[in-house]
């Protein structure tokens, strides 16, 4: 009988199950995967299987053996690799020639051969290590942490998250996703109030990151609308968080190449249909033109050859076949194009409300245009970001706002990221860091008013008016 508290679904929540999404993690290596059993995933040139996960909470460490399958590793195996405590006093004594270690690269390919493990070899490296006893105590944890990464192969398994993904991103392919940093991602999160409930538009081509991120604070309440340039929208990075699908129930999709047209009133929702079906009937009028001809063929032909044709059972079954995959595919493709017909006005009255409650923008293009167009379908004092690798193009789209008004607040903004390493005795900052994590201009809607503009320009007037009168009043005082 199920937990009445919920304590059973929530443990089955955390477990992991064929068909979802993964990451994968050794050290400091992200990687994102489907869990799928009797199938080869490939991580850090290695071949796994991921048939032993399934079933397992996340967050459970996996050794990889010599055929690619994963083992849960226990916990008390995490212990440290020797026993031995003894240490020197410093490690000014200590010269890296190269005669300290005893095994040689030979000897240690046996090793692996002969099936030991990672824990087995190192504690074979330090056992035949001539200088380990002499060094500090730090000096051999540092030891066996770099034999431990090069040595062990184990791997861990983790539910994909905004943070973990970012990560992964940034260090894989930081290109797909236009550089951005997950401290920056969070920043933008926190900036264009994302909760559960909003409305919000986002204009994004990093790999459907930034999308799935709003999707995961919004936490399937709300609805997204988001804007796509070219053919259709890219949502590899958002299908990696592995949403339900009622998430999915609340993106809708807009392309940007409409946005004119729905801001005029001109949009035309069945263009696209239009366009199939003249494409279709150029094709219909090329089938018939080809059976014209080849029937005039036969007409020239003799007529023995002409029955042969009509008579034959196989060929004409064949055609049959041919005919009737044509429909089934005209017809799957006329549904396609319905439901693309009522996304896209579904996705139009939303819009057309002109009532959003944020609006993200993470381009790779000049954010500029876009900035401006979008702006006109969020509703006054709602928050807006943008993101952009440089800082020019932020510069201009704060210029631009500046001008023509409709926002205040206005903040241009980087973010600076340093890791520290935090140990006892040895806490300081590390030396390798990002250089940047890119530029955010973020602001607040408001009503735009002309008379604003209007009273601006009037104001040098109304000041030189009060400074006559002050001097007037001067002068007769005196």
């Amino acid at each position: 009988m199920a937990d009445p508290l919920g304590v059973e679904s929530d443990e089955e929540e955390c477990r992991i199950c064929e068909g979802e999404y993964v990451v994968l993690k050794r050290g400091e290596v992200y990687k994102s995967v489907q869990v799928e059993k009797r199938k080869k995933v490939i991580f850090e040139k290695q071949w796994i299987f991921m048939d032993n996960a399934v079933g397992q909470l996340y967050g459970s460490t996996f050794e990889v053996d010599s055929g690619g399958i994963l083992n849960l590793r226990k916990p008390k195996q995490d212990e440290d690799s020797t026993d031995n405590k003894e240490a020197g006093l410093d490690n000014r004594h200590i010269v890296d020639d190269g005669k300290s270690q005893k095994l040689t690269r030979d000897d240690i390919e046996s090793l692996k051969e002969q099936g030991l493990k990672g824990q087995e070899i190192i504690q074979q490296l330090i056992d035949n290590s001539t200088t380990f006893k002499d060094k500090t105590e730090f000096a051999q944890e540092k030891y066996i942490k770099k034999k431990k990464k090069k040595y062990e192969s184990n791997v861990t398994v983790l539910k994909p998250s905004c943070r973990i993904l970012a990560m992964m991103y940034h260090g894989r392919e930081p290109g797909k996703i236009c550089h951005l940093r997950y401290d920056t991602l969070a920043h933008m999160l926190t900036m264009g109030n994302i909760h559960a409930g909003s409305k919000i538009i986002v204009f994004e081509t990093c790999a459907g990151l930034v999308l799935g991120s709003v999707m995961e604070r919004m936490g399937g309440h709300g609805s997204v609308v988001q804007m796509y340039p070219g053919g259709g929208p890219v949502r590899a990075g958002m299908e990696s968080f592995g949403f339900p699908s009622h998430f999915h129930e609340t993106l809708h999709e807009f392309p940007l190449c409409k946005v004119n047209a729905l801001l005029s009133g001109t949009l035309n929702l069945d263009e696209k249909d239009m366009d199939s079906q003249s494409n279709d009937s150029a094709d219909k009028e090329q089938s018939g033109s080809s059976q014209v001809s080849s029937g005039g063929g036969e007409e020239g032909s003799s007529e023995p050859q002409s029955m042969e044709v009509s008579l034959d059972p196989a060929e004409a079954k064949k055609r049959e076949e041919r005919e009737k995959l044509r429909e089934q595919k005209a017809q799957e493709k006329k549904a396609k194009l319905e439901e693309k017909r009522k996304r896209l006005a579904a996705a139009a009255a939303l819009l057309e409300g002109r009532n959003a409650d944020g609006l993200v923008i993470a381009s790779r293009f000049s954010p500029c245009s876009a900035l401006l167009c979008l702006l006109k379908f969020v509703a006054p004092s709602r928050p807006f970001v943008v993101y952009c690798q440089y800082r020019e193009p932020l510069i201009e789209c704060y210029t631009k706002l500046r001008e023509q008004g409709g926002a205040i607040s206005l903040r241009l903004t980087d973010s600076w990221l340093r890791h520290y390493q935090v140990l006892p005795n040895r806490t300081h900052p590390v030396l390798l860091m990002s250089g940047g994590g890119g530029y955010l201009l973020s602001g607040i809607t408001v009503a735009a008013a002309a008379s604003g503009a209007q009273q601006k320009s009037s104001e040098p007037a109304a000041k030189r008016i009060k400074l006559d009168e002050i001097t007037s009043t001067a002068d007769s005082s005196a």
